[in-house]
């Protein structure tokens, strides 16, 4: 598949999702919920990153709200700061204050003494564009996870973290093919299935 192709079904991908209806979006965050909050991968983690949802991606805000009331430490990335080719991970505050980045999302207002080296997490989850039974995933193009996770390429006796892509059903496609630079997943959940690969 060429860059093009990637284009092509990056663009197909996220107009299914942003074709789905609120009601179906909330239906499929409460599916996620239920396939995540008792799972052993959840429940043994104590220090999670999340995101917020864009551009229809599925919403793990549930999960999020009751990740905080079983008292884990929540993180979400930032990618506002130095160098902007990099994201960090922040750990939720009470009383947090928040900016918007340069693609419209909402992020923790930088703080250094916050932030979490990305192996020091015990689980990420990820929003992806589109994903295969094999576990491969499609982002957004940035390759904002891919650069924060390369050191994972180096070493293959890292235990941690976890990575999750988290998914609509109708994100799934037949076969994806892989780039060089991309970090394979532990998993995927979609609101339909948990597909585990490690």
């Amino acid at each position: 598949m060429t860059g093009s192709d990637r284009s092509t079904l990056r663009r197909q991908l996220r107009a299914a999702r942003r074709a789905l209806s609120p009601l179906e979006q909330h239906q499929a965050s409460q599916r996620l919920w239920r396939q995540l909050a008792q799972h052993p991968l959840f429940r043994r983690a104590r220090h999670i990153a999340f995101y917020l949802a864009n551009d229809g991606e599925i919403d793990p805000a549930i999960l999020l709200e009751h990740a905080q009331r079983l008292g884990k430490h929540c993180y979400l990335p930032v990618i506002t700061g130095w160098p902007a080719d990099r994201m960090h991970f922040q750990r939720l505050v009470p009383g947090q204050r928040w900016i918007t980045n340069r693609f419209g999302i909402r992020e923790p207002l930088v703080d250094p003494d916050l932030q979490a080296r990305p192996w020091r997490l015990d689980l990420v989850l990820m929003p992806l564009v589109g994903f295969d039974e094999a576990g491969n995933r499609l982002g957004m193009g940035g390759g904002f996870y891919d650069r924060t996770f390369a050191y994972r390429r180096r070493r293959q006796c890292w235990t941690g973290p976890r990575l999750l892509g988290l998914a609509h059903h109708c994100q799934k496609v037949a076969q994806l093919p892989t780039a060089s630079w991309d970090i394979p997943l532990d998993g995927i959940v979609s609101d339909q299935q948990i597909i585990l690969l490690k």
